[in-house]
């Protein structure tokens, strides 16, 4: 996985980089690593033992630079007093700084970046430039709307904020995922680990949920607070489309006799 090419894995990069902080230098369980870092304990795990991120992984940790970043981060995630919302801070503006401290170039001494492929195709380095120009996108976006939920004198107008900072902080790990694949030359993915009767199970589940909503009483509510429920609508329409869709088209062609 090239890195300088590939600049939407810096946030994965540096959730490696903080995890080996984290527990090897400030004596962290790796289940509250995991916390910390907002991933499942096994991913933790791989980080730590090197088969997450492999080559990329093991030629940046020994980079000064890069290490500095992760620390600087690590302490953040550490400290007691702070929140979700500043570690959510501390890693978007360490990925920034990582990303900076990776584009200028290997130090003197340092472990040579990977290079790009010569045989990727010029449409898969299109996908790269877009990648890049996006993560630097939501990353802006992140950073605009902490500062204006510190701003806001009220916690529901610092909600509204809090939720578009979290959803572009995915959006760059999505773009980060979607990375890991195309720098391979997978262009087309399947669901795997998971059937569809659990899917499918899934959506009668939320289908039950809604069903309890009483439209009227919300319909009361203005301002601020009718915008936090159209939110959480939006969200349930945007999550049956996904698993609508993860039924129609996720899912690799079964073969004859195969387990549904």
């Amino acid at each position: 996985m090239p890195l300088r090419n590939s600049p939407a894995s810096w946030v994965q990069l540096l959730q490696a980089l903080v995890a080996r902080e984290l527990v090897e230098e400030l004596g962290i369980s790796a289940r509250r690593a995991a916390e910390l870092l907002g991933v499942a304990p096994s991913a933790v795990s791989q980080y730590l033992s090197g088969r997450r991120l492999g080559g990329p992984f093991l030629a940046t940790a020994s980079r000064p630079e890069a290490r500095r970043v992760a620390r600087t981060v690590a302490e953040r995630l550490a400290d007691p007093a702070g929140d979700s919302r500043g570690r959510v801070q501390a890693m978007l503006e360490g990925a920034g700084s990582l990303a900076d401290s990776l584009d200028r170039g290997s130090s003197p001494g340092a472990s040579p970046v990977p290079a790009i492929a010569p045989e990727r195709s010029a449409a898969v380095r299109e996908m790269s430039k877009w990648m890049r120009r996006r993560v630097r996108t939501e990353q802006a976006a992140v950073t605009r709307c902490m500062r204006l939920a510190q701003k806001a004198r009220d916690e529901l107008t610092r909600a509204i904020f809090r939720q578009i900072a979290s959803d572009s902080l995915r959006h760059a790990e999505i773009v980060a995922s979607l990375a890991t694949y195309l720098d391979r030359g997978v262009v087309r993915a399947h669901a795997s680990g998971i059937s569809r009767r659990e899917v499918e199970a899934l959506v009668k589940a939320e289908q039950d949920a809604e069903t309890g909503d009483d439209p009227a009483l919300l319909g009361r509510l203005d301002g601020t607070m009718a915008l936090l429920i159209e939110s959480m609508e939006a969200d349930e329409r945007k999550h049956t489309e996904l698993l609508q869709g993860l039924l129609g088209s996720g899912f690799a062609s079964r073969r004859p006799g195969a387990t549904p």
